[in-house]
């Protein structure tokens, strides 16, 4: 039976929205989607850019600025969406829209009839299978825990760094791997959603390793490799552009394209971004997914 990602991440989010109000736990919205609590926290962050806690804060804050303009005290929406006090409230949603709830509704008189929607992924794709052979990563990462609402912060905050840092020579210098190219994974550590996020490059072995590195051994499997659409980085030093395209492409593998494809992901497996010399300034930047699979039955 092919897994529908996106009707269960959809079902996960109804159940968010008829809860919205109610202390939600992490654990009672994964139920919904009869995935393990780490698969289901990592499926939900590709597909909406966001963890879902980041997300029930986010929805929770939008709704919130929707009963502004029903004439409502703050006391009274703070509390009603779960926030302790006003100037929690208040700080939080200042964070979040960029004004303060009495500044926001000056500001959007007019627009209070709020509609959120979900982008759908548009791409259209035809992935390689492969099968891979296991191999060896060694580089920097950070730890963070899938399910928190900091999570897709601590990777962002790490590229940041990354970038500042230099880190891909540094590993280069050290490492001495026998081809260029860069691999991003995101490790499990315990069901609970405990993570390292490595960011290496392939070796032989971990003889050159130092101690301020992680080592990583990703083991054999077949893997559906989708390559992002072309697009043009030369005059964009940040690669927003190219960020938004790999998120892009996540969002449509889990949205769309395990629906139709007579796959399921291998969860016993590691995903992994592998970036070489095609996606440095280039008028076609482009990098590779790789995402284990194993038939539906």
């Amino acid at each position: 039976m092919a897994l529908n990602y996106r009707k269960d991440i959809e079902k996960c989010i109804k159940f968010i929205e008829e809860h919205i109000k109610e202390n939600i736990t992490i654990e009672e919205v994964a139920n919904q989607s009869g995935y393990s609590l780490y698969h289901f926290c990592r499926v939900f962050s590709l597909c909406k850019g966001m963890s879902v806690m980041e997300y029930i804060r986010w929805r929770r804050l939008s709704l919130a600025a929707v009963e502004l303009f029903k004439g409502r005290k703050i006391i009274d929406i703070a509390l009603d969406y779960g926030f302790e006090t006003p100037g929690g409230f208040t700080k939080a949603f200042r964070k979040t829209f960029g004004y303060s709830p009495t500044e926001y509704m000056t500001r959007m008189t007019g627009y209070a009839d709020t509609k959120i929607t979900f982008e759908i992924g548009g791409y259209i794709m035809n992935p390689v299978i492969v099968k891979k052979t296991a191999f060896k990563v060694a580089g920097y990462g950070i730890k963070t825990n899938i399910t928190g609402a900091t999570y897709t912060k601590d990777i962002a905050s790490f590229w940041v760094n990354y970038n500042g840092e230099n880190l891909e020579n540094k590993m280069y210098k050290i490492l001495n791997p026998p081809k260029h190219g860069e691999v991003g994974l995101c490790v499990p550590l315990s069901e609970d959603g405990n993570a390292i996020y490595l960011l290496g490059v392939i070796v032989d072995d971990f003889s050159k390793v130092e101690e301020d590195m992680i080592t990583v051994k990703v083991p054999e499997a077949e893997y559906a490799v989708f390559t992002t659409t072309p697009v043009d980085t030369t005059k964009d030093k940040e690669q927003k552009e190219f960020a938004e395209i790999i998120a892009g492409t996540w969002k449509y593998i889990f949205e769309d394209w395990f629906k139709e494809s007579g796959y399921i992901y291998d969860e016993s497996k590691l995903d992994f971004e592998f970036y070489d010399e095609r996606c440095h300034y280039r008028k076609d930047t482009v990098m590779d997914i790789y995402v284990p699979v194993r038939k539906a039955k």
